[in-house]
């Protein structure tokens, strides 16, 4: 998570992380490329953006291959928006 996002009461953060773990609601507005790896969402009147991104086994460059967990480690980001 981001400094903002840190920053927060950690009652807040909780909740954050609660309703990111249980996001689904993909969508072309929150989704644009539909890969479910990046979406927008309100929490408490919050919105923030979470994103993933796909590295490789060493975190030096991008994964050459995203969908095999064997070359891939995955990071996931939580911002604010005003962090972007």
């Amino acid at each position: 998570m981001t400094v903002g996002v840190a920053a927060l009461p950690a009652q807040e953060i909780g909740a954050i992380l609660l309703a990111i773990a249980n996001f689904d609601a993909f969508d072309e507005n929150n989704d644009p490329w539909g890969q479910h790896d990046c979406a927008l969402l309100h929490v408490g009147g919050r919105q923030l953006f979470f994103k993933i991104d796909y590295y490789d086994r060493t975190l030096a460059n991008l994964s050459p291959d995203a969908s095999d967990p064997a070359v891939t480690i995955r990071v996931m980001t939580v911002m604010l928006p005003e962090e972007y």
